[in-house]
């Protein structure tokens, strides 16, 4: 993410690899994915937090296991960028 964030020129958002997936975990966005080969995943979401407190999630909706479908909308960068300009 790091590498990602670099070359794409991101400042003043901190970028937080879970590559185990303990955070999505303990958040209650861990999903499995068998069915498209990738084991244990986060369900898409993007969120603000300000001094560690959770200010607004935005959850793709239908979070299940095995999803056939993969919605991007909610967490998409222009959703998050509607809400910071309001």
């Amino acid at each position: 993410m790091n590498a990602w964030a670099e070359k794409e020129h991101i400042v003043n958002c901190k970028m937080i690899p879970d590559g185990s997936g303990e955070f999505s975990r303990l958040m209650g966005m861990l999903v499995c994915k068998d069915d498209k080969g990738f084991g244990q995943r986060s369900w898409r979401y993007s969120m603000v937090i300000n001094d560690g407190i959770i200010e607004s999630l935005f959850e793709e909706p239908g979070k299940c296991d095995n999803l056939t479908s993969d919605p991007y909308g909610e967490s998409s960068p222009e959703s998050m960028l509607k809400y910071l300009t309001n």
